[in-house]
């Protein structure tokens, strides 16, 4: 396990020994977590929330209206009673880039002086366009493997710019994949034996991080989520976008139910797979794996029914539904187990990130 991905990518002022209030600002919702620490190095679950988000308020992962989304995360900060003034947000999709490079073994000093330069070479973006971090993988004496990470300074600064207005301070840019890994690997272990695919299914951005053997080795953003089942549901069955986000989510709309439309939920879940099952076969063509074992799903549209089932028939793999609350303590009078369980999945990104600072 790679310590940069304990720590998060960007520290835009990182306090230690300080909880930070992972807040995960997504296409269709707002999650918001906070930690505290607990006995025996665990932790205990502090402030727990979810709130639909209008759709126009973030579009493909771009802002367009920034006072919807502060004002379904002020209301949840509210109702919670959030205190903590230190909000770290993750970020992904087409401005986040991220590259395993190689490079000539040399000294920290010297690779921080060079990195810049290297990254021109390997990066989507103009370097000065960039926040960039980086952290060295292994060496040996002729070569060093880095990852690098970059993101857009625009896009960091949108989302940044909404904690801030939120009269809170932005203490951690965090990238969705390693807040995912973060949030499993403290729930389930590291995965030392095998190959897990972590998969977090959002409305709009489906985020892939494949784990060999406990390291972090494959990472892809694939532009494909939830809307996909919304936009099959409203065409098919003539509904309105709300009434058809109602049936996906398990509601019943007259004769409506998941039961009844499966087959075009399954039809949809057959082009997933299908998306993940080039981005597996890419995956193995780029490394000495050939079968990815297990897949874990996270996301707000990982639970569409029978999902996992067509799922395992294409990717001949195991596949659960990950709980990020199952190793934190939590009392079920203030959260209750039936609301924890529906919003879980939606939610492990903001556990990711409030797991990197509580307790430190």
């Amino acid at each position: 396990m790679w310590d940069v991905t304990k720590r998060g990518w960007w520290a835009v002022f990182l306090r230690k020994k300080k909880g930070v209030v992972g807040l995960d600002i997504g296409s269709s919702a707002v999650k918001l977590v906070e930690l505290k620490a607990a006995k025996g190095g665990r932790f205990g679950l502090l402030h727990a929330a979810h709130a639909p988000l209008s759709p126009e308020a973030i579009v493909e992962g771009t802002v367009m209206d920034s006072s919807l989304v502060v004002e379904v995360a002020q209301r949840l900060i509210q109702e919670q009673g959030v205190k903590n003034p230190s909000f770290g947000i993750s970020l992904s999709g087409i401005s986040v880039a991220i590259r395993k490079i190689q490079v000539p073994a040399m000294s920290e000093a010297e690779l921080a002086e060079s990195i810049h330069w290297e990254a021109e070479q390997y990066l989507p973006f103009d370097v000065n366009e960039v926040n960039l971090d980086y952290v060295v993988l292994g060496s040996d004496a002729d070569t060093m493997d880095v990852l690098l990470v970059a993101a857009k300074k625009d896009r960091i600064a949108d989302y940044t710019g909404i904690v801030t207005q939120l009269g809170k301070t932005p203490v951690l840019v965090d990238v969705d994949v390693f807040a995912l890994q973060n949030a499993f690997e403290y729930n389930y272990g590291v995965a030392a034996d095998r190959v897990v695919a972590l998969v977090n299914v959002g409305a709009h951005i489906m985020n892939v991080n494949i784990l060999a053997h406990g390291q972090s080795v494959f990472w892809r953003d694939i532009v494909f989520g939830g809307n996909a089942y919304t936009e099959a549901i409203q065409r098919e069955l003539n509904l309105t976008r709300e009434q058809a986000e109602a049936v996906k989510t398990g509601e019943q709309l007259g004769d409506h139910t998941p039961q009844t439309i499966l087959g075009v939920l399954n039809g949809v879940s057959e082009d997933l797979a299908a998306e993940l099952q080039k981005t597996f076969e890419f995956f193995y063509t780029t490394s000495s794996h050939d079968h990815v074992e297990e897949v874990v799903l996270a996301g707000g549209s990982c639970q569409v029914l029978n999902l996992d089932e067509v799922l395992k028939e294409r990717l001949r793999a195991r596949v659960e539904v990950m709980n990020p609350f199952r190793e934190i303590e939590y009392s079920e009078s203030q959260f209750p187990p039936e609301w924890l369980n529906r919003h879980a999945p939606s939610m492990a990104a903001a556990v990711g990130m409030a797991l990197r600072t509580a307790g430190e």
